[in-house]
This record gives C-alpha cells, sequence and structure tokens, in this order.
C-alpha cells in the first residue's frame, strides 16, 4: 500500500475531487414499432470523494458503469444528474475557455498504450501535445527541459524522444503515456485500466512507477479496473460498481478479507496475484 501522504497534502480539509449523485442513461436501439426502447441506466446516482495524494479504486466488470464514470470525470460527457467537482470547480458547469485551464489539473492514461500513441510521431512530439491542446505557450527550450524531465521521470532515457512508438516494447509505451500525462503537471491522474494489456511481470513494474511517481509528485489517481489485485497494489481506498450502483467501498485489505457483497466476493475468488 501506498505511504503516507506528505503533511501538507494530508492537512488539506477538502478533497482533492468530489463526485456527488452522477446519473448517466443512454438511449438503447428501438426493438419495437409500438413503443420506445428502455433508456440503459449506466450510473445511478454514484457519489465518492478523492483526497489529494490519495489512490481511488473503482472496480467493476464490463458494462457496471467504469468508462461512463472515467468520462464523466474527464468531462468528456455530459451527466444527467448530479456533478463532478475538481479543486472546488464544478467541471460540467465550466465555459470551454475555463475548462480548457483546468485540464491543466487532470489527465489520463489509457488501456492501450500503443493505440493512445500516434505511431507517426516522435515521442517528443507526443509528449507537447497536451502542451498545445491547452494553447500553454512554451519556449522551445523550456518545453524540451520538461520533455526530458517526465522521460526521466519514467525512467526513460532523453534520447528515448527522437523515437518512434514501436521502437519501444508495451511497458516502455505505457511509460511514455504516463509521461504525457505528467506534462501539464497534473494533480489527479484518471487511469483507465492501464495495465491490463501488459504482461503480469511488466504490471508490476508500471505499477510501482505509478506509486513511485504519486511520492514524489503529491499525484492522486482514480484508478479503473476490473481487477481487484491490481487496486490492492496500489489504491488506498475501493468502490466497487455493479450495475451503476456502488455496492461496497473500504480499502482494499477490508474487500479482500471481508467482502459483502455477492459481485465482490466473485471478484475476491477470481483475482490473480501481482508479482
Amino acid at each position: 500500500m501506498n505511504p503516507a501522504a506528505t503533511p501538507e497534502i494530508a492537512a488539506s480539509s477538502a478533497p482533492l475531487l468530489r463526485v456527488s449523485g452522477l446519473k448517466r442513461a443512454y438511449s438503447r436501439p428501438r426493438t419495437s414499432l409500438w413503443r420506445a426502447a428502455e433508456p440503459l441506466q449506466a450510473l445511478r446516482g454514484v457519489s465518492f470523494e478523492l483526497t489529494a495524494g490519495q489512490s481511488l479504486g473503482v472496480v467493476g466488470e464490463s458494462g457496471s458503469g467504469k468508462s461512463t464514470l472515467a468520462r464523466l470525470v474527464m468531462a468528456l460527457d455530459q451527466p444527467d444528474a448530479g456533478s463532478v467537482e475538481l479543486l472546488g470547480r464544478n467541471l460540467h458547469q465550466l465555459g470551454e475557455r475555463e475548462l480548457r485551464a483546468a485540464r491543466r489539473d487532470f489527465q489520463m492514461v489509457f488501456q492501450d498504450p500503443y493505440g493512445s500513441l500516434d505511431p507517426r510521431m516522435i515521442v517528443a512530439r507526443i509528449l507537447a501535445e497536451p502542451l498545445a491542446t491547452l494553447r500553454e505557450k512554451l519556449g522551445a527550450n523550456e518545453q524540451l527541459q520538461r520533455v526530458r524531465s517526465v522521460l526521466q521521470q519514467v525512467g526513460l532515457r532523453e534520447q528515448d524522444a527522437h523515437k518512434y512508438p514501436h521502437e519501444f516494447s508495451g511497458g516502455q509505451r505505457q511509460r511514455i503515456a504516463i509521461a504525457r500525462a505528467l506534462m501539464t503537471r497534473p494533480r489527479l491522474i484518471v487511469a483507465d485500466e492501464p495495465v491490463s494489456a501488459l504482461d503480469v511481470s511488466v504490471q508490476a513494474q508500471v505499477l510501482n512507477l505509478m506509486q513511485d511517481l504519486q511520492r514524489e509528485l503529491g499525484l492522486s489517481y482514480l484508478f479503473i479496473s476490473h481487477d481487484l489485485a491490481v487496486v490492492q497494489h496500489v489504491c488506498d481506498q475501493v468502490i466497487v460498481l455493479y450495475q451503476g450502483e456502488i455496492v461496497e467501498r473500504g480499502t482494499p485489505q477490508k474487500l479482500f478479507s471481508a467482502p459483502k457483497h455477492p459481485y465482490t466476493q466473485s471478484l475476491v475468488r477470481a483475482a490473480p496475484r501481482i508479482g
């Protein structure tokens, strides 16, 4: 488990992220000429808080609402009800310019480290993308220094900035994806199944890296996974999503040793161990 947060982080009274009563439904295709299809209830009033410098795991099967939750937290979709507040700002009430500025504070790491990297770009350009999107103007030398710095932070070499994604292993590509997320110096990283496409031995290396970065930079993680063993490795708290609702929450140790909900029990029985 993670060591305690630094005193400065732990002393913060307000949560970094507050999710309140999130609801989201999607339309289904019509199957009848006579009546509309019932909407798919992806989220049914989900609420939780994440403290600065901590990690919260979100566990659930396919269709549980994990991806919908990630999209709402990243302000890539609008909720039907509820709110997502980051550093006291309701992300879904911000204007376009305000939201673009707010995105410096939260970034995302995706499941597929190859699919999330443009194969036509060298690493230096890939890492600089978030700065361009946010219209953050840095001089060429300052941008290069930041690229070199984040590569070093994720355990890669400065000369790797001039290579293409296909020249790296899967684990190295995910390190590049993490480096890209670090370029804006965020407070929160939403990690959507960030190690599920990797071999088990490489999973442990990437998870250890994420813990090291958390200690070094004071990062917070919203760590989305179907694998309870993975969130046990990195998270301070876990919520279990089932059919769009939180059915259980607590520390990983508590959920592993005494799961109460039948779905959590099935996850625990099926969970492999991380080396």
